[in-house]
């Protein structure tokens, strides 16, 4: 018996008795001793679960103490009333094996999360009720609220400090103050967790410095997120004057950023981020570095930003300290030096690699369906339906219907189509309809009636952040054609519709290749939309990455694990194919690809190195056509001053109300005297005085963006993120000039400016003009 018990303790060696962990005065404490909290944030999901421990382990290794986890409601609910807390989704056992390895774990359960993750955590099928309002007291949304989180803490709730376990905190909701402002919502989450997880267990909340107080609760701890570089006594300036003997926490310290198709590779110094953390650790802050390993958003998971529609790519390597596949990094041995300092004994060895590296050379794919072969569910006759109401979470739409006799060229529209469509006559296609691009119609040639139109629509990730979360996908209202005939404009309706849900899982991929063609039997030419699979052969097995560049669009399964989104606009052009889901001998692999390969061959190979800083996108992402510049000296400023010097938000208020659509922000001069400008957020207000939604906001012009070293576009003023910002080229000279399309011509009183969050706010704005036109 005491050779049993001696090897559970080992096994378990913080399986002990309850403990507490409290609020202290400016410290928070572990039974009893101060404690700071050192946290890695990891997402269980995006690290197949072979490697969790190994990616445990570096954590540890790194000199953290705590690890800090989202719990995904749509990862575990994917249909209403099915849980699954199994293999891949055992939260319960990720936070065992912290426990094993010597780790505290803070839990955030949401219900929204964000994390660049699919619709911020929340489950499609909530967008059947088409009155939802989420995150809020909608009656439907919290009566799924709460049974998801009761069936969390059915999970999680035995394994809290209080128990025994290594849950020190659980968070109530996540950054509400960028969505609304409604504490009586807060209130009741805060509630239901309470009811789940009892009085004792610390409940926090977390919050950016500039809208915490919105929704921050008395009994709630309070902590603050922001990223490298930014002013950290500034950061907490207001929490010290609220709170002076509470504990300060940086709950999301933002160790790089993530990216998005068609944009450049995102990355951050690593000397500012382990400064940062120095910095708060000598004076007593805890932090979760977010991210400390960010992995992969397998399969279908990745989101989209927003304002506009920017879908997230598929590596979530975050450019962390621990890398998309898990191995230790420039910043990793950076900061492991720097979190010794703070250390009393040796940090543990780093442990191995959980695989090795490994290339496959180039294998044909040999086999081909067509794309409709993966279809699940038809609809005939019917007006139009997006992907939910037909019942489906993720894939591909085709819809279907007659056309009108028109003998001129015509122009269809979409209203709207999410995400991507291709738009097809008699098969033949026609051309392409890009949400990203901010695209709604293309010109269509002179056609018969009855010819057949056809419009094939990829959904790619729900938007993550933001008002514009409740993200419906297919085509969401209506599609029209419009023409000029015997010199009227006419315009067709089009609805009666054939659709089609295609899903974009393996088992639509499998149904398909069942009815495959191969090269000699009568197939097409293998170039168009549809699944394409091959064989490859391994004699050893490991981690490597699927070099996509040669196809189109869509998704990749290996041995029936969706390894993720590809899109040969990149950044990213590789895939990362975790060693563990291959096997010695034949595996397979299976292409859903919804605009075809680009090359003839074929073929695909894996490399023993990531692509992810590779752009194929041919038009280019500068805002600065001459077409588009305004001419100042025709218009009469609205406002003209001087913005303070310093950070936090500014704001001018209008003589009198002005209307228009375009906002025009001319830079004059900067408080340090040089010619870069840089701005993190703007904000126009209506004659109401509220701040308007910038969802339809677009950047019509700008004279100068930072695109060579890295992503610092003149939309970064209004992505709802005040840590990254617009930054004129280096060595640029003054004046310089942004013009903002509202959208739609609107009535305005007052202009809100902030500069970027580190301190001194280097290329603030002294003096300005503000034109609305």
């Amino acid at each position: 018996m005491k050779l049993l018990l001696t090897a559970f303790l080992t096994f378990f060696p913080m399986l002990m008795e309850a403990g507490d962990f409290t609020v202290g005065d400016k410290t928070f404490l572990l039974n009893g001793e101060p404690f700071i909290i050192k946290a890695a944030e990891v997402h269980y999901p995006r690290i197949p679960q072979p490697y969790w421990e190994q990616r445990i382990k570096s954590c540890k290794a790194l000199g953290m103490n705590t690890l800090c986890i989202y719990v995904f409601w749509n990862l575990h609910e994917q249909r209403e009333g099915q849980f699954d807390f199994t293999g891949q989704n055992d939260v319960a056992e990720f936070c065992r094996l912290a426990q094993k390895n010597g780790m505290y774990v803070i839990v955030r359960p949401g219900p929204y999360v964000c994390a660049e993750w699919e619709m911020g955590g929340l489950p499609w099928w909530l967008l059947k009720k088409k009155d939802i309002r989420l995150r809020e007291q909608d009656p439907y949304f919290m009566e799924r609220v709460r049974i998801f989180e009761q069936k969390v803490g059915e999970q999680l709730a035995p394994l809290t400090i209080q128990n025994g376990g290594p849950i020190i905190m659980v968070q109530v909701e996540n950054e509400y103050g960028s969505y609304g402002e409604d504490k009586a919502y807060i209130s009741a989450i805060r509630d239901c967790l309470r009811g789940i997880y009892g009085d004792q267990l610390t409940l926090f909340q977390c919050d950016w410095s500039s809208n915490f107080e919105k929704n921050g609760l008395d009994d709630l701890v309070w902590t603050m997120n922001f990223g490298t570089g930014a002013n950290i006594d500034e950061q907490f300036a207001r929490l010290k004057t609220l709170r002076p003997h509470a504990p300060l926490m940086c709950s999301e310290f933002w160790s790089g950023w993530f990216d998005k198709w068609g944009a450049r590779h995102e990355t951050r110094p690593a000397e500012e981020m382990v400064a940062g953390i120095d910095e708060m650790l000598s004076k007593g802050i805890s932090f979760s570095l977010y991210m400390t390993h960010g992995g992969t958003s397998f399969g279908h998971w990745a989101g989209a930003n927003s304002p506009g529609f920017a879908p997230d790519v598929t590596s979530y390597d975050y450019d962390a300290p621990i890398n998309e596949y898990g191995h230790a990094t420039e910043k990793y041995y950076k900061l492991r030096s720097v979190l010794q300092k703070y250390s009393s004994t040796p940090l543990p060895q780093e442990p191995k690699a959980a695989a090795a590296l490994i290339s496959i050379p180039k294998f044909e794919l040999k086999e081909y369906a067509p794309l409709i072969l993966g279809a699940d569910s038809v609809v005939m006759d019917s007006p139009l339906l997006t992907m939910e109401e037909m019942d489906m979470g993720w894939g591909t739409m085709v819809y279907v219907t007659s056309l009108p006799e028109v003998e001129t060229p015509s122009v269809l529209t979409l209203d709207e189509g999410h995400d991507y469509a291709q738009v097809y006559i008699d098969d033949k296609l026609v051309g392409s309809i890009d949400r990203v691009q901010h695209e709604k119609s293309l010109q269509l040639p002179p056609v018969h009636k009855g010819q057949e139109l056809k419009i094939v629509v990829e959904a790619m990730g729900r938007i993550n952040f933001g008002r514009a979360i409740k993200d419906y996908k297919g085509i969401t209202e209506r599609v029209t054609l419009s023409a000029e005939v015997d010199g009227n404009e006419v315009t067709w309706n089009l609805k009666r519709w054939t659709m089609l849900s295609i899903p974009d899982d393996y088992q639509a991929a499998a149904r398909a290749m069942t009815s495959a063609q191969s090269p000699g039997e009568g197939a097409p030419a293998l170039s168009g939309p549809g699944y394409y699979r091959g064989y490859f052969k391994l004699r050893k097995c490991g981690d490597t990455f699927l070099v996509m560049e040669s196809f189109g669009k869509g998704q990749v399964y290996v041995n029936g694990y969706p390894i993720g989104r590809f899109w040969n606009i990149g950044p990213q052009q590789t895939l990362y194919v975790p060693g563990c889901w291959l096997k010695k001998g034949k595996n397979e692999v299976v292409v859903l690809d919804v605009i075809g390969p680009s090359s003839s061959s074929l073929e695909l190979f894996a490399m023993d190195h990531p692509v992810l800083d590779k752009l194929n996108v041919k038009a280019s992402v500068a805002h600065n056509n001459p077409q588009d510049q305004p001419y100042l000296t025709s218009l009469t400023p609205v406002s003209s001053g001087s913005f303070q010097s310093g950070n936090g938000w500014q704001m001018v208020k209008f003589e009198k109300p002005v209307t228009g659509r375009y906002v025009t922000l001319q830079a004059l001069s900067t408080h340090d005297g040089k010619g870069e400008v840089c701005i993190a957020e703007v904000y126009a207000r209506g004659v109401d005085g509220q701040r308007l939604s910038r969802e339809p906001w677009t950047v019509k012009y700008a004279d100068s963006e930072e695109l060579q070293r890295g992503n610092y576009g003149a939309e970064k003023t209004f992505d709802l993120q005040e840590s990254t910002y617009w930054r004129t080229a280096r060595k640029s000279e003054l004046p310089h000039v942004m013009v903002i399309d509202l959208g739609d011509v609107q009535q305005l009183s007052g202009f809100d400016y902030l500069p970027r969050a580190e301190q001194g706010a280097p290329g603030s704005i002294k003096d300005y003009k503000i034109f609305v036109w």
